[in-house]
């Protein structure tokens, strides 16, 4: 009998949450659009509001301040533009800063021009400059309009954490205003908005167990807020336009709530459930790089290197193993290619990299079978070196 496969690529997407899949089970049954002032409709509200307080609860943030969307790629795409407004007031962006190592939908830039967007370097840890950014935002010219800093609190690659709450405090020191992509913290790591001092942090349903299709933009006020993205029936308070997905939010809700129960036990488990990993695959093969080791990481990811494995070919050979882990981000229509997060590293990005990452029903059992496929595979590249 073929053993079970072995899903370790978490941060690509977590399966769905029992408690997601029960919500939206039960929410089949509302039907209503949650915008009519009907019975069935304000069943529909009723169940978005609750989800939305979920929302809110994971980010430490007020649920006023919860706008949903279809994911955190539009919640990027709504949050970077040149345009906000302070009540009615317009108000003016004229510069987005990134670190080198976000997510492709921030490295996009949203609505920015390409010549209004820079880079914020990082050092060989993989941790943002923050003495760069401090020299950036001192050239910056205010009279064009303010400086907006985009930086993510966990990397979707290397797990490693960002020094935001310290990056936030120069961004408004010169007035600036301060995006967190907390894609992939969401539910590994404590949230707080305010302690965080992002104006707008970004987070995903489907990163922490509920369905794909949902996302949010959390402020941490409702006077400052991005010209709409999606405009049409004034959905979200007018920030949003278009029916909400019921059934989505729900889920989202449902798998927020579940994420926040026993954080800090879970993922102490996970951490030492990734430590005996890294210790595993350092034993079959001494040779392996882990990147981002020596920092402060959340505790699911492990992102490596095999020297003399390309990361596809790593990638297939762990499939045709029975485990699924990924080649660096997984959010880029499946191509594998050059990570430049190891670039930006000053890393050789041809070495190639792989990422394992933990979830909550990952075992020791589960651990020990991914060590030994990885003991094999780094087996394999030997002998094709010698035969070389």
């Amino acid at each position: 009998m073929a053993a079970m496969r072995l899903y370790l690529d978490w941060n690509a997407t977590a399966p769905l949450h029992p408690a997601a899949r029960d919500a939206m089970l039960r929410a089949m049954d509302i039907h209503g659009n949650p915008n009519s002032v009907h019975a069935e409709g304000r069943a529909a509200r009723a169940a978005v509001e609750a989800a939305r307080r979920q929302i809110a609860s994971l980010t430490g943030a007020e649920p006023a301040h919860v706008v949903f969307t279809s994911g955190a790629t539009e919640a990027a795409n709504m949050v970077l533009t040149p345009e906000f407004r302070m009540g009615r007031t317009p108000l003016a962006v004229s510069h987005l800063y990134i670190s080198a190592i976000e997510h492709p939908a921030v490295r996009e830039g949203g609505r920015f021009a390409k010549d209004g967007i820079s880079e914020i370097p990082v050092t060989s840890d993989g941790v943002v400059d923050l003495a760069a950014l401090e020299a950036m935002l001192s050239a910056h010219d205010k009279a064009a309009g303010l400086p907006m800093v985009a930086i993510m609190l966990a990397n979707n690659e290397t797990g490693i954490l960002q020094p935001v709450a310290e990056a936030a405090k120069i961004v408004h020191a010169v007035g600036g205003l301060f995006v967190v992509d907390a894609v992939q913290a969401a539910g590994r790591v404590p949230l707080d908005i305010d302690a965080i001092g992002a104006d707008f942090l970004i987070v995903s349903s489907h990163k922490l167990g509920g369905p794909k299709g949902a996302g949010a933009l959390v402020s941490r006020g409702e006077v400052l807020m991005p010209k709409p993205l999606v405009h049409g029936g004034g959905q979200e308070k007018g920030h949003r336009s278009g029916t909400e997905n019921t059934l989505a939010i729900i889920g989202f809700g449902a798998a927020a709530g579940a994420a926040l129960a026993d954080l800090d036990d879970r993922n102490a488990g996970i951490a030492a459930l990734r430590d005996r990993l890294e210790d595993g695959m350092r034993l079959a093969a001494p040779d392996v790089i882990i990147h981002g080791k020596g920092g402060a990481r959340v505790p699911n990811t492990s992102f490596f290197t095999l020297p003399g494995l390309k990361s596809e070919t790593g990638q297939i050979a762990f499939d045709l193993e029975g485990v699924a882990i990924s080649a660096g981000s997984a959010c880029s229509s499946g191509k594998v290619g050059e990570s430049h997060v190891l670039m930006a590293m000053g890393c050789d990005p041809k070495l190639g990299a792989l990422r394992i990452s933990l979830g909550a029903t990952t075992s020791e059992p589960d651990i020990d079978r991914a060590v030994a496929a990885f003991a094999r595979i780094a087996g394999r590249r030997k002998l094709a070196g010698a035969a070389a």
